[in-house]
């Protein structure tokens, strides 16, 4: 017989009344009371929760998620209804989701796919593009049941988790290296989306989630059809990419290995599925190697055999989350600053018939959301992408005047730094100076 949880009375503070409960601060207030939050960190009977499915179709829930979907905006999906349509009748579209799920005759829509092109190379990244209310049901389920899973993730886990994030796993790389550990176990998952196991997904559900409501309506995602052009199939593995549930779903997945190999006495820092392991000696990379093709086999997925390789940091470096690592140096991979150069080309075309004003407006926008990113980069990195997105601007200015040709040599005369300066120009070696000098300033 189960075990069912304390009774939550009705009165029951909300997550936000009061004092503040981090480290819950992320929750979503109308399902985590505090009362919940300290069963959560105190530990549950038998470690797995019971009547959960109630809190899913809540309302307040369904009206929190629905937000977070229509600030995200997004496509449509098989039905064709958009997030404009779908807001136009929202009460009564929000009331018929809870009131399906409370009868258990909800189920979802087919997913549409599609596909969008990789950074930097001809291959397409698929991606599964549910309903608009398929989406709102997502994301209540999400926050009734990511703190219960959350809990227990490992700390070297950074992808899209509440907190966490690219620079929280850049800043580990970057702590490992500088302890010495050089040799790397550079990781790929082939099409790991695409194929986790459901079963043992749902197997590792059940390890926390009791509810049976709720473990059919994640099996009911799972394998909701998928529509490619004119024909649907059911997908017999993975979690599709662009889905609400599937970011929380494939670290419920990966979470093993993460402390599997922590108990091997292994350094891995994973983003989603993409993960590095560093090692001290190029014996303990091939351990590492070996031991994370095993598990990874084990549970049925693949390591990419051209992507997946031993290297040293100071010869062949490797790439990670955009940016790559070698002889002591950080700074954008090859592929993230050819997309950034083809943004810029696009923004300086010398045919838009607008002011120099109005490009250099538009630049800033992107050339601050880039810097922001890339700012920990080797301080030559700017230097050079501001004077190739000058020369762009110079090419600008010789147009208006009837000429042809880049604006280098003499132009430089003409129009100076100072001229760029003077209109705005965001300058990254300018903001990097200034960011270097902060944190000089901090540390001493």
């Amino acid at each position: 017989m189960q075990e069912q949880p304390a009774i939550v009375p009705a009165r029951d503070k909300q997550v936000g009344e009061g004092q503040d409960p981090s480290p819950w601060g992320w929750v979503e207030a109308s399902v985590w009371t505090e009362r919940m939050l300290t069963a959560l960190e105190q530990g549950v009977k038998g470690g797995v929760w019971f009547s959960l499915i109630d809190k899913v179709y809540k309302p307040e829930n369904l009206g929190s998620s629905w937000s977070k979907v229509a600030a995200n905006q997004g496509s449509a999906g098989v039905d064709h209804v958009t997030v404009k349509r779908y807001e136009q009748h929202v009460e009564a579209n929000l009331e018929h989701l809870a009131r399906t799920l409370k009868s258990g005759t909800y189920r979802p829509k087919a997913i549409r796919r599609c596909y969008i092109p990789k950074p930097g190379g001809v291959e397409k990244r698929p991606l599964g593009i549910p309903t608009v209310g398929d989406r709102v049901v997502q994301g209540a389920l999400r926050q009734v049941i990511e703190p219960i899973f959350e809990r227990d993730f490992h700390e070297h886990s950074y992808g899209f988790r509440p907190g966490k994030g690219c620079k929280g796993a850049l800043r580990r790389v970057q702590e490992l290296l500088d302890r010495g550990y050089r040799y790397v176990v550079d990781a790929d998952l082939k099409g790991y989306f695409d194929s986790i196991p459901h079963q043992r997904l749902l197997e590792r559900i059940r390890t926390k989630v009791a509810d049976g409501r709720v473990l059919k309506l994640i099996e009911s995602f799972l394998r909701q059809g998928v529509m490619e052009g004119l024909e649907q199939w059911k997908p017999t593995s993975g979690a599709p990419q662009g889905a609400v549930l599937s970011p929380l779903l494939s670290n419920v997945y990966l979470d093993p290995l993460d402390h599997h190999m922590a108990q091997e006495g292994l350094e891995m820092v994973r983003y989603a599925d993409d993960f590095v392991i560093f090692c001290q000696s190029r014996e303990e990379a091939e351990r590492a190697m070996a031991e994370v093709q095993r598990w990874i086999e084990q549970e049925g997925l693949s390591l990419h055999p051209e992507k997946t390789r031993i290297v040293h940091e100071s010869q062949e470096g490797f790439d990670f989350l955009g940016y790559r690592f070698g002889q002591g140096r950080r700074g954008p991979r090859s592929k993230s600053l050819k997309k950034f150069k083809d943004s810029i080309r696009i923004a300086t075309r010398r045919t838009q018939g607008i002011s120099l004003q109005r490009v250099i407006f538009k630049l800033n926008r992107l050339i601050r959301g880039w810097f922001e990113y890339f700012k920990h980069s080797h301080r030559r990195v700017f230097p050079w992408l501001d004077g190739w997105i000058r020369m762009r601007l110079r090419s600008i200015l010789r147009k208006h005047q009837g000429k042809k040709g880049r604006g280098r040599g003499s132009d430089n005369q003409r129009w100076p730094n100072s001229f760029f300066a003077g209109l705005g120009l965001f300058s990254m070696a300018t903001a990097h100076g200034l960011a270097c000098q902060s944190a000089c300033a901090v540390n001493h």
